[in-house]
This record gives C-alpha cells, sequence and structure tokens, in this order.
C-alpha cells in the first residue's frame, strides 16, 4: 500500500465487503444494485453465503454477498478479479442455490421469486462481448428473440470497459461505476458526486478509519490482490507471441460460427485484417 492512498480498492475482497457487505451499509448496496438493475429495491437482508449442496458429497459454494429484498427475490453479487475457465458456467451453477432453496416442502405449485446475479469483473471475456460494458442475460425464446423467463437474470459488469471520466458522468450509474474503477486512485470526493450516498460511501472508504485489525485485514486483502494482477500480467506478456495468434485464430472461428456477425465486423472486434479473417473463414489458415 503507497502512502498516496487514501481510500480502500473496492477489488480488493476487504474493501468491497466493507464497502458493500455490512448491516450498516446495506443501503450503499440497495442504491448500486437499484442502478444497475434498474429496480426499486426498500429493503435488503443478508443471508448466509456459504451454501452445501444436497449431501456432504457435493460440492459447496461460497458468495461474496448473497441477500434478498422484501419481496424475496435474491440477489448473488461477485467480485471476480481474474479470468478463469468456464466463469459463465459456475455464474449459472452458483444460481441454481437461491432456486432450489426456495422449495417448499408437501404441496407446492413451483411458484419461484426472481433471481439475479450481478457479477463484477475486473476483466473482459474473451468473446464477441468483450467490448460491452453491461451483459444483461436472460433466459430467451430464439424463434420470437424475447425473454421467455424474466426471473433469472445475470448481468455482468467489464469494468475494464468503463472509461467515462468525472465530467462525462451523468447517472447515478455512472457515478457508482466511477466510485468502482477509481476508488482507490482518489485524493478528494470528486464534485460529480455529491449524493448522499456517496458522503457515506467515501467516509467508509477512508483508510484513516480503519482500525487495527481492518488495516492489517486490507493489507493482507491488497497483497494478495495485487500478487494477482502481476502474476496475470506477467503469464500475459511471457505468452503473448507464443499464444496470441492461435488464441486469436480459435476466437475467429467461434465468432464465424456462430453466424451473428459479418466477417468484416469479426475482423473489428479481434483488431484483425479483413483478409486474415476470410482466410480463416476458408480454412487456408
Amino acid at each position: 500500500m503507497t502512502t498516496q492512498e487514501k481510500y480502500i480498492n473496492p477489488f480488493t475482497d476487504f474493501g468491497f465487503k466493507k464497502l458493500f457487505g455490512s448491516e450498516p451499509n446495506k443501503d450503499l448496496l440497495m442504491s448500486f444494485l437499484n442502478e444497475i438493475l434498474k429496480l426499486n429495491i426498500v429493503e435488503l437482508t443478508y443471508k448466509k453465503t456459504e451454501h452445501l449442496g444436497a449431501s456432504d458429497l457435493d460440492r459447496k459454494v461460497i458468495f461474496d454477498l448473497y441477500c434478498e429484498n422484501e419481496a424475496g427475490e435474491k440477489f448473488i453479487v461477485e467480485l471476480q478479479k481474474a479470468r478463469q475457465s468456464f466463469f459463465k458456467d459456475r455464474s449459472l451453477f452458483y444460481a441454481t442455490f437461491p432456486i432450489q432453496e426456495q422449495a417448499e416442502k408437501g404441496d407446492w405449485n413451483y411458484e419461484l421469486n426472481a433471481v439475479y446475479t450481478v457479477a463484477i469483473l475486473d476483466f473482459c471475456f474473451e468473446d464477441e462481448n468483450r467490448n460491452d460494458l453491461k451483459m444483461s442475460v436472460k433466459l430467451m425464446d430464439e424463434h420470437r428473440k424475447r425473454v421467455f423467463y424474466d426471473k433469472l437474470t445475470f448481468l455482468y459488469l467489464q469494468m475494464p470497459n468503463f472509461r467515462k471520466s468525472e465530467n462525462e458522468l451523468e447517472t447515478l450509474e455512472d457515478k457508482w461505476l466511477y466510485l468502482l474503477k477509481n476508488l482507490h486512485k482518489l485524493q478528494n470526493r470528486p464534485a460529480r458526486l455529491q449524493e448522499k450516498v456517496f458522503t457515506k460511501a467515501f467516509e467508509t472508504a477512508e483508510l484513516a478509519k480503519l482500525n487495527d485489525s481492518e488495516r492489517t485485514a486490507y493489507e493482507d486483502s491488497l497483497k494478495y490482490y495485487r500478487d494477482v494482477k502481476n502474476s496475470l500480467d506477467t503469464a500475459k506478456e511471457e505468452g503473448r507471441e507464443e499464444g496470441r495468434l492461435e488464441t486469436t485464430i480459435k476466437g475467429i472461428q467461434k465468432a464465424l460460427q456462430r453466424g451473428k456477425l459479418t466477417v468484416a465486423e469479426i475482423a473489428e472486434d479481434f483488431d484483425m485484417p479483413l483478409e486474415f479473417v476470410q482466410k480463416v473463414k476458408n480454412q487456408e489458415i
């Protein structure tokens, strides 16, 4: 931790839970969720984050944050620091737990309350969605191209794609995303973030207000975060030339197979010459 830092880094486990994961600060989480999900949550209850399978042999999951609103709707809020294999599969698997826990014994009509998974990503997917800031996913009727079931929602926030400056902030959603991405770099509260909810957010995040045990926990959490980032950056640099071409070709092949984008659009997405993508399509590479 450098002496210049004034506020916690919300991408650390400690920082994220300090900001959003405690009963006194649930109004911050409600404000954030209301803005990014376009809801009107008036009350949240934190629920246990560790969930066991049906038997001792089944895999357990541990959510970063898990809560329920006044209507019984469930919210999984996850912070993901690094890209991992089958992350989308993992999201779906996690969502099955708040679905299954709604089952009632005896006579039950299977009516479910909505389940929302919000994933705040410190990376971007390596597919056609990698340039999107927000990805909102529901079950869709492929033929009619409309939502088939609106009670299961996955919202992915690819934070590297949030690039607005303070002067460009317009909505409360903009301001929340700006705070998440830049909080640990700030020395003062930005003029655009004067809403009451941000007064509390900045007070909560101030490093000088942490007690000794919190400071130790934060420094440990920050060290882990930096170690992960440094390892990823090193691996990326070392494998850049060796693996980049093969990875790019595989990505283009998948995009072509989906058939949703033109060759020109794929070339633009992958930042590759049009001729290269055409050769991949013609299996000349």
